[in-house]
């Protein structure tokens, strides 16, 4: 049987269930979100003389949802309009409707028998074949399977978000006994390429895989707390350090909610016994603590307390709050100055200090804890690893940290202080294996109990670490590199610090475009940074501008526009690949592009406003250009509603939030696409490359664009003036938007003139100059660069 998901139910819609049905819409699947029926009447609907049975009654819980979804920090929705994808109901009225959906999601009350038999319900009215599914994160799926209908158990699993669903990557699929292996097949390909999900297989155990490690990673680091170290000193040493989260331990702890924490160890307690049990006993004190209604940051206070604009920690002995403490030990000192995340992590965890004790406690029984549910909660090591890299943000999962430590040198030193570590490890070293993780032909390999196998990969996941170790690279410099990605398409990958332009980033995009155009079928411009590029490189521009170096800058930002041009006009397609924060001079690479690839949080914008300056590279141009490529023919125009949207947009320096929000802030057009799941957007770039070639793609003819001129230049500075006035903003602001309307404008010509884009590009060059040697634009940049904040002078 085939299977094909086009509109999906989620049954239950708190905070998790809302969540996942909002992630759906965002992925364009209809929805339907039901919850119980209410069984009393608000005193508002009693005010309106509203009964039990309006349908506004009836479904206001669902409604509620909605609402808070409009509201939620960090936002559900990547676009408001993704609202209309989903329509409510409840249990009572609307569970016939489950016969036009293809997976229906049960996300109600971790309560087996209500499950059960909401479960009976369901089966009665779905249609054969409809793939259902349970989001729990503990009960077993064997038992809600139980005395259900053989196509219901046969369609029927585990599938475990992780909150909040949009953003967390991590997908547990857990089949049931009575799970059709193409079921699961499908549903991984689907969490994947569709969902957008890293997807991991688990077995039917408490808690599956991530929490469960999760849960007793961070009991074992509350225990190892209470030997002599603060809540702080903690915090300071298990975040980013480790390559880890910024919320590290307790942070995060306030975050999940210490109730929740508690059902979650709880659930794993019940089921287990021994030594085992007693790590997932919860302390007194953290009891004591949720008795209190001290639950973390839901109720203002947890394991820390925010006071004015201080935070104070607890201490778990007298449960008083004191200011928060970080250790410092010399181990610290010396692993910022260490390169590389490993070598980090073995010099911390073997160091002869405090922290080395904290982290030495907190690392060995973890990987042993690892090690024993080898094979128990996953098949296979890469499971365990990535459901804790998706799932809890480690930057290396328990394997990847026993590698990072050395796992001969790590396992003398547990087997010298008395603990056990499981044969599979032993045997491992036994059989001559010293690391989990090897290489097969440049692809990465695992250690799977006998020797060692390539890890699979989706065929849409390009490493491109990997793929430039295995294949080389066309041509390299310090900012960039051009490497060949098979089937004619070339790849520019920038690796500047920050990934920020320079005057060796424009070099190879000038050698990219000419290699392309003579022996390639198209050019993707992406990479793997943690940004796809945040913009021009300001400290350059700033010691250039102090030193009076305005001819120097003239030349770079000359070569920076020429660069786009040429991006523009290529006789190959060229594909931007934008992710993350695309801001500035990494939004003005992309918009001359002829197609963009940008993923679902692409957070794109031309911020330039924020240090004193105006987009300097084209942008201004380039997105006016955008809104008019978007209208169609033989309609009368009105060229001032255009220049006043780029106007609002560049002086308000508004950032979109998603990539759909990208599309509606005018970045992306109809056309360009958005790839769900991050990993697979090279991917996707080099298939839009590819079939733009393939439709025989021609280079755009340069056109002359009309303007608003003088009247519209007055126009554009109305509200900056009446804003000027009001207080709002600052002098210099004033000036700053003086100069942007008049870019935007195109200087002082008659309304609807024709002009050239050089012409406009000569107009942006000259304002973007004239701020920099501006002393008080140099103060903003001065303060962007040393506080990461702008200023307001």
């Amino acid at each position: 049987m085939t299977y094909n998901i086009k509109k999906a139910a989620v049954l239950g819609s708190g905070v998790m269930g809302s969540g996942i049905a909002a992630h759906l819409a965002n992925i364009g699947i209809p929805t339907l979100l039901l919850d119980i029926a209410p069984k009393e009447l608000t005193k508002e609907e009693e005010a309106k003389g509203l009964s039990l049975e309006h349908p506004a009654v009836r479904n206001r819980i669902v409604n509620g949802a909605l609402q808070k979804l409009l509201k939620q920090k960090p936002a559900p929705l990547t676009s408001k309009k993704n609202l209309s994808l989903l329509t409510v109901g409840n249990f009572e009225d609307d569970l016939e409707k489950l016969k036009d959906v293809d997976w229906i999601i049960e996300v109600v009350v971790e309560n087996l028998a209500i499950k059960q038999n909401l479960y009976e319900k369901v089966d009665a009215v779905r249609k054969p074949g409809t793939i259902i599914s349970s989001n729990t994160s503990g009960i077993s799926i064997d038992a809600m399977a139980e005395g259900r209908s053989e196509d219901f158990q046969k369609h029927f699993l585990g599938t475990h978000f992780f909150n909040p669903p949009r953003y967390l990557k991590l997908l547990e699929v857990i089949p049931a006994n009575t799970t059709a292996p193409e079921v699961v097949n499908f549903m991984k390909t689907f969490g994947e390429d569709v969902l957008g999900k890293g997807v991991v297989l688990a077995k039917d155990t408490p808690n599956f895989i991530a929490n469960r490690i999760g849960t007793y990673g961070l009991l074992i680091t509350l225990q190892e707390m209470m030997k002599g170290y603060s809540v702080g000193e903690v915090d300071s040493v298990t975040g980013p350090l480790i390559g880890r989260p910024k919320s590290a331990t307790f942070r995060t702890l306030d975050v999940v909610g210490l109730d929740t924490f508690i059902h979650v160890a709880k659930n794993v307690y019940d089921q287990t016994t021994g030594e085992e049990q007693q790590v997932f006993a919860v302390p007194e004190f953290l009891q004591k603590m949720v008795a209190n209604g001290w639950l973390g940051a839901k109720s203002g206070q947890g394991f820390f307390l925010k006071q004015g604009k201080e935070i104070l920690e607890i201490d778990p002995g007298t449960l008083e709050y004191s200011p928060a403490k970080k250790l410092k030990t010399p181990s610290i000192e010396m692993a910022k100055q260490t390169r590389g995340l490993a070598n980090k992590v073995k010099a911390l965890t073997y160091a002869k200090d405090r922290t080395g004790e904290l982290l030495w406690g907190i690392f060995a029984p973890t990987l042993i804890y690892s090690a024993q549910l080898h094979g128990e909660i996953a098949d296979d090591i890469v499971a365990i690893d990535n459901a804790m890299k998706w799932g809890f943000g480690w930057q290396q999962g328990p394997f990847e940290i026993w590698d990072a430590i050395g796992v001969k040198e790590s396992v003398a030193k547990m087997e010298a202080e008395g603990r056990e570590v499981p044969a599979f490890v032993k045997d491992m070293l036994a059989s001559g294996f010293e690391t989990f993780y090897s290489e097969i032909d440049g692809d990465l390999a695992y250690y799977n109990g006998s020797e060692y196998v390539k890890v699979p990969v989706n065929e849409k996941e390009i490493n491109l670490k990997r793929y430039k170790k295995k294949h080389g690279v066309i041509k390299s410099n310090t900012g960039a590199s051009l490497i060949d990605l098979g089937d004619g398409i070339a790849l520019l990958e920038f690796h500047s610090q920050s990934n920020a332009i320079g005057l060796d980033i424009i070099q190879m995009i000038n050698f990219a475009v000419d290699e392309v155009e003579a022996n390639y079928k198209g050019l993707v411009i992406g990479n793997q940074g943690k940004n796809f590029c945040v913009g021009a490189n300001l400290g350059m521009i700033l010691v250039e501008a102090q030193d009076d170096n305005i001819f120097e800058l003239d030349f770079v930002i000359k070569a920076f526009q020429d660069a786009m041009q040429k991006i523009k006009y290529s006789r190959k397609p060229v594909v931007a690949a934008p992710f993350a924060m695309t801001l500035g001079g990494g939004a003005e690479v992309c918009l001359p592009a002829a197609h963009i690839q940008a993923t679902m949080e692409t957070y794109m914008g031309l911020v330039e406003v924020g240090v004193g300056l105006i987009p300097g590279g084209g942008g201004n141009k380039a997105l006016y250009q955008k809104f008019i490529k978007g209208l169609p023919n033989g309609v009368e125009v009105d060229y001032q509603h255009i220049a006043n949207k780029v106007f609002e947009t560049v002086a308000m320096a508004k950032v979109a939030t998603s990539g759909e929000e990208a599309r509606e802030n005018n970045f992306l057009n109809f056309a360009d696409g958005i790839s769900v799941n991050p990993d697979h957007q090279l991917y996707d770039a080099k298939q839009a490359a590819l079939a733009l070639y393939e439709a025989g793609y021609q280079a755009p003819v340069p056109t002359k664009v009309p303007v608003v001129g003088a009247s519209g230049y007055g126009t554009l500075l109305i509200g900056a003036q009446g804003m000027f006035e009001s207080g709002y903003i600052s002098e210099h602001d004033l000036k700053i938007a003086k100069k942007l309307a008049y870019v935007i404008a195109g200087g002082k010509v008659p309304y609807g003139t024709l002009v050239d884009e050089q012409y406009l590009l000569n107009l942006e060059r000259e304002a973007f100059l004239s701020l920099v040697a501006d002393p008080l634009s140099q103060q903003r940049m001065q303060h962007m660069l040393l506080k990461g904040k702008p200023l307001r002078n």
